[in-house]
């Protein structure tokens, strides 16, 4: 048996903890920065390793680091923990049991394959060099958690960190398939909001109101006719407006007009270039109306950019560990954001998207990441334990 075999027999016997696990994150799920109970679970998942462990000041972060004592690469593996703010109707046994929060993105099972990567790692460690740093980190979905983690030192813990990587699941891939790209490989996402104020008044006689309705909603089409013109088509960007707010009741024109939305990108360049150019078209067709625009963007993640060199590297881990016909090189990014994008902003490093659609599933109408109907395949996290232990090996070796 050769090593990636091993290791990924290995792995399969680590998946029934990963399991349970990952079925007890999921039946407690907690949001944002603060995870106490997440935190703990995962200090006793990782428990007897012999790991150095610290744990945040600012958020429940666990920070555990495998010292080989001998010189070699820095490489931080991250999992993240949180779930995201919204009901679960999926039927499951081990459902969850908390009102409104909901593990829909599977981070339960990232801090799952993490957890039994470290186990898996610490079993390989005659084969290591240099320090491997596991990262578990509270607060992806919109709270900013791997800043907070750097700004508290994650990447300063055991020196200078060579190389990072992270795996997201996916149920919109086949199970165990690892898909990922060179440079961008998700977008940047800020959010919107622009306040269009007119004159209330009665709805009987707009002509002595200033109405800010049709202003909002010219604003609105214009902003998809920009994107169409302003933006390289093959630097895209996308603006969504999910919300549009204004009056009371339906004889009452309002003095105020609210457009709330996102803004996604792939490049620093379309992601500024957007920015001018929403405050300029707002102020503009407002001002055309005798009405008044404020606009505010509030900056999300930037953009996830996996290095080239790094990618490629770890696609060739993959297909060495699981094969070339599961290892799909991604023709275009994807548009939804990640925080991981901190770390790659300082750290050359990769995140892939690892397979996890049910079985028996369509992938064309399996429920993806963030329904409140997502359910995963398990058995890929054997998979995902494997993988984050071959990169480490494989990154020893390579020094």
């Amino acid at each position: 048996m050769d090593a990636n075999s091993t290791l990924l027999a290995e792995a399969d016997d680590l998946l029934p903890d990963a399991i349970r696990l990952r079925r007890a994150l999921h039946t407690h799920p907690e949001l944002g920065l603060e995870l106490p109970r997440t935190q703990d679970a995962v200090l006793g998942a990782i428990d007897g390793l012999g790991l150095d462990v610290s744990t945040g000041e600012s958020l429940s972060s666990v920070t555990a680091v495998l010292d080989t004592g001998r010189p070699g690469p820095t490489v931080l593996l991250r999992g993240d923990m949180d779930a995201l703010p919204m009901p679960e109707d999926t039927g499951l046994e081990y459902a969850s049991t908390v009102d409104g929060a909901m593990h829909a993105c599977g981070h339960d099972a990232h801090v799952a394959m993490l957890a039994g990567a470290a186990r898996l790692l610490r079993a390989h460690e005659a084969a290591l060099t240099g320090q491997v740093v596991f990262m578990f980190q509270p607060g992806e979905e919109g709270h900013h958690g791997a800043r907070h983690m750097i700004d508290e030192g994650v990447l300063d813990v055991a020196g200078r960190v060579d190389v990072a990587f992270a795996i997201h699941q996916t149920p919109s891939t086949p199970t165990g398939m690892v898909a990922t790209k060179a440079g961008p490989l998700l977008a940047s996402a800020d959010v919107l909001t622009i306040d269009v104020i007119g004159r209330g008044g009665h709805a009987s006689q707009p002509h002595q109101a200033l109405d800010p309705i049709p202003v909002a909603c010219e604003i609105v089409l214009a902003i998809q006719t920009m994107i169409t013109r302003k933006i390289n088509v093959f630097e895209p960007a996308v603006v969504t407006i999910a919300q549009v707010t204004a009056g009371t009741t339906s004889n009452v024109i309002p003095e105020r007009a609210r457009i709330h939305g996102t803004i996604r990108a792939v490049s620093a360049r379309s992601r500024a270039t957007v920015h001018e150019e929403l405050q300029r078209l707002a102020d503009g067709i407002a001002t055309a109306h005798g009405a008044t625009a404020k606009v505010r963007i509030d900056t999300g993640f930037p953009v996830t950019i996996n290095d080239a060199t790094i990618s490629a590297w770890a696609q060739d881990v993959a297909r060495d560990l699981i094969g070339s016909e599961l290892v799909v090189d991604m023709p275009s990014p994807v548009m939804g954001a990640e925080d991981f994008s901190y770390v790659l902003e300082k750290v050359p490093g990769a995140m892939v998207f690892l397979g996890s659609c049910p079985e028996g599933a369509r992938l064309d109408s399996v429920a993806p990441v963030h329904s409140n109907r997502m359910v995963l395949n398990e058995s890929a996290m054997a998979t995902g334990i494997a993988l984050y232990a071959a990169i480490a090996l494989a990154r020893s070796a390579a020094s």
